[in-house]
């Protein structure tokens, strides 16, 4: 299991690489993480570098570089990561990924392949490519130096009584709960139209769910990890369940009312807040701006 020594070695390994995001204080007792300046536009790019430059110490990063399924923004932290350290890197998509993060991962110097309607068709497309290839397979949120990556979060993260976190695959959730799960309260934040974690957690192990919100470009796994169940349950992670009106509406009151202009899943996040009980000094973490601005 992935613990706070893992993180904080992660933090050493990628400090030169990836930014220190602030935390704004939006009233008093309640926080922004504002992980959504972070580079590649979400906290991906911290398990990113992670996973690469852990491989190259061990002698394990091969000429044919790397491979990534994503529904977006995990592809672009593996592209900007890969791009900064001279690596190549092949990234594949479902074909309803949103033309903004297609045309910013070619940007970084990506082939993009896409494959299928969901994050789960174009995984299975880019394991038979990383068998073709040889590639270093970078799992979107399911592998211990990712999640160890991610959790460099919640070392940034301001004292507080409860965390509020989006989940999609778990890889962000899951090294969160490692960083500061001992200290806060941590509560998962999903669409109703994707609960991952919410269907794991009442079945006591990771099943399959039907995706269909708003959010599925970045909340859009099937499954969530092994490793972050794990965490989850481990540090008794909270679950509760937001409507896609309750994300579009948060997006929208984010951008109206602190001129935040973030992607649905980020939303999430801030819109679980109401559903709280008792929540005391809380964080929420706004973990991406992949988006394209003029829905605002």
């Amino acid at each position: 299991m992935v613990d706070k020594t893992d993180i904080e070695a992660a933090a050493r390994r990628i400090g030169g690489h990836v930014r220190h995001t602030p935390s704004y204080e939006v009233r008093p007792g309640l926080w922004f993480k504002l992980e959504l300046l972070q580079h590649s536009g979400s906290f991906k790019a911290r398990g990113a570098f992670n996973r690469i430059l852990a491989a190259r110490e061990a002698g394990a990063l091969p000429d044919s570089g790397v491979v990534v399924a994503s529904g977006g923004n995990a592809g672009l932290g593996v592209a900007y990561a890969a791009a900064r350290l001279g690596v190549r890197a092949e990234v594949f998509l479902p074909v309803t990924a949103p033309a903004t993060k297609v045309a910013r991962l070619r940007e970084y110097g990506a082939v993009v392949y896409q494959h299928g309607r969901e994050y789960a068709e174009a995984h299975a497309a880019s394991q038979t490519r990383a068998a073709e290839t040889g590639a270093l397979v970078v799992h979107a949120y399911d592998q211990p130096e990712i999640v160890a990556g991610q959790g460099t979060v919640g070392l940034e993260l301001p004292e507080a009584d409860t965390v509020l976190v989006a989940v999609g695959g778990g890889g962000l959730i899951g090294g969160i709960a490692a960083a500061v799960g001992d200290r806060a309260r941590i509560v998962a934040v999903e669409p109703v139209g994707a609960p991952t974690l919410h269907a794991a957690l009442a079945a006591g192990h990771p099943v399959d769910v039907p995706v269909e919100s708003v959010a599925a470009d970045s909340l859009g796994a099937r499954r969530v990890g092994g490793i972050a169940f794990d965490l989850a349950v481990h540090h008794k992670v909270e679950s509760i369940l937001v409507s896609d009106e309750a994300i579009v509406d948060a997006r929208h009151r984010l951008w109206r009312e602190h001129r935040l202009a973030v992607e649905h899943g980020a939303a999430a996040a801030f819109a679980g807040l109401d559903l709280v009980a008792d929540p005391g000094a809380a964080v929420v973490v706004l973990c991406g701006a992949n988006t394209d601005p003029a829905t605002l």
